[in-house]
């Protein structure tokens, strides 16, 4: 299904909001899949189907590429990193453009909670289109990396020490900043599941990373929001009743320390308004999310 054909299928068969409060749920481990699927047929009609919310719901990754793989513009390929204090060694996808000359600011992408899938590696593809030089970690590696579906993706992420992951995600960063392309600049951005690792390297590693920028992430643990130096800028969706509980008392802790951070709530946008595999993508709020991330990065990574 192209874009257009998506866009008419959701303007002709509107998804309800619970529908999309649902999927949050089931993709975030709340609900399981049975009861996903009988909380959806409470709302299913003679023409809002099952065959027409799932397809709607689910990712479909065709959609989602915006700079091809082999874009004359980028060089893409898969490296390995140390990672003693997680599992040992992590691999991501590294994108560097083609006429780079020297070094460049270089930028950790960080994917949602079921590894690197097609949407987080065209994120950075993105950003190496923009001038970084982009590297994107599969949290799955040791598990034998992203499956090729989300739903076993998030199984297996679920299946691995949470702690060692945040570990593997340190050490990515600390590799890429040290990087023989780096300039010596680093920048985080995440979605969802990585918007909270953004968060936490903020405040793990302050001397690290340069700027970040979370998408719909929950904060770092309370005690070490202290650490926070970089200048943040958070990007949240109005409908995204979960995430955005945490951050009244995130704000204040910003706040307290001096942070020099940014917040754009975009309406009516839901969780994932950035990733364009799915009904939840919000072209006009994802372009102007997507600009400004890259007006921010070029701000503190130059």
């Amino acid at each position: 299904m192209s874009i257009e054909e998506h866009k008419l299928t959701t303007t002709v068969h509107p998804i309800p909001q619970e529908a999309f409060d649902w999927y949050d749920e089931y993709a975030h481990g709340i609900i399981d899949r049975r009861t996903f699927l009988e909380k959806l047929a409470t709302i299913t009609t003679a023409t809002l189907t099952m065959s027409v919310l799932l397809p709607a719901l689910m990712p479909d990754y065709a959609k989602a590429e915006q700079v091809s793989f082999n874009d004359p513009d980028i060089k893409a390929r898969y490296v390995t990193f140390p990672s003693p204090q997680g599992h040992g060694e992590g691999r991501g996808y590294l994108v560097v453009p083609t006429k780079l000359e020297g070094t460049a600011p270089v930028v950790l992408v960080v994917h949602e909670n079921r590894g690197l899938n097609p949407y987080i590696a065209d994120v950075a593809r993105r950003l190496a289109k923009a001038g970084f030089v982009a590297f994107a970690p599969d949290a799955l590696y040791p598990a034998g990396g992203y499956p090729g579906n989300d739903d076993e993706g998030r199984e297996l992420q679920r299946s691995l020490d949470r702690a060692k992951i945040e570990q593997d995600f340190i050490a990515a960063a600390k590799f890429l900043k040290a990087h023989e392309l780096s300039n010596g600049k680093l920048g985080a951005v995440g979605f969802c599941f990585g918007g909270y690792i953004v968060n936490m390297l903020a405040a793990v590693i302050p001397e690290t990373l340069d700027a970040g920028v979370p998408f719909y992430g929950t904060p770092a643990a309370k005690e070490i929001r202290k650490n926070i130096t970089s200048p943040l800028m958070i990007q949240l969706a109005e409908l995204d009743t979960r995430v955005n509980a945490s951050w009244p008392e995130y704000e204040e802790d910003l706040k307290a320390n001096g942070v020099d951070y940014t917040m754009h709530m975009y309406p009516e946008a839901n969780h994932g308004f950035h990733n364009d595999s799915t009904s939840r993508y919000d072209e006009e709020k994802a372009e102007l999310a997507w600009q400004r991330t890259i007006d921010f990065f070029r701000k503190h990574l130059k």
